[in-house]
C-alpha cells in the first residue's frame, strides 16, 4: 500500500506550521529549525530530535513524492506521543514492527542500536517506533517506497 498522506492518526489535532525550506525537503522527512528560522532535514545521526515532520503540499496539489525546494514554504506537523505518520526509512535499513527509531542524519529514520560500550541510548534521540515493517536492505534503487508507518513516542 502506498501512502497518500503523511499524517495517519493524530490525538486530537496536530499543531501545523509553515517554515521556509533551507534546502530540498521531501514529505516524511524529520526536520529541525536552523538559526534563521528555516527548516532543514534533521542532520545529526542519533542526535537530539523533536517530532517535527514535513507534510505534503496539498494546497498546490502536490503528493508525498513531491519535494520542496530551497525557499519554498514547507507544511510541517509537530507530533505528539501516539501520533502516527509515514516517515522515510534510511536506505539499507531493514526495519521491523516494534523497532525503536532515531534520526539517520539526513531526514530519514534508522533502527536504534544501543551503544554497547555504554549500554545506553543517547538522551533525546528516541522519539519514534515502527508500526509497519520496511525492508530497504536491497538499497540499489530497486527497493520499495521508503515510506512506512511510524508512531511518535
Amino acid at each position: 500500500m502506498s501512502a497518500k498522506r503523511i499524517l495517519v492518526k493524530t490525538h486530537p489535532e496536530p499543531f501545523l506550521e509553515e517554515y521556509p525550506a533551507d534546502a530540498a525537503i521531501t514529505p516524511g522527512h524529520i526536520l529541525e529549525i536552523n538559526s534563521t528560522a528555516e527548516v532543514k532535514v534533521h542532520a545529526t545521526a542519533g542526535g537530539k530530535v523533536y517530532a517535527l515532520v514535513a507534510l505534503e503540499n496539498v494546497t498546490d496539489g502536490k503528493t508525498v513524492t513531491d519535494a520542496y525546494s530551497a525557499g519554498d514554504q514547507v507544511f510541517c506537523a509537530w507530533l505528539s506521543p501516539g501520533d502516527e505518520f509515514y516517515g522515510r526509512a534510511l536506505n539499507g535499513e531493514n526495519i521491523a514492527i516494534g523497532d525503536y527509531l532515531e534520526s539517520a542524519g539526513d531526514g530519514t529514520l534508522r533502527k536504534i542500536v544501543a551503544d554497547t560500550s555504554a549500554g545506553t541510548i543517547r538522551v533525546g534521540s528516541l522519539k519514534f517506533i515502527a508500526v509497519q515493517a520496511c525492508d530497504m536492505s536491497g538499497s540499489a534503487g530497486a527497493d520499495p517506497s521508503p515510506l512506512f508507518r511510524v508512531k511518535a513516542i
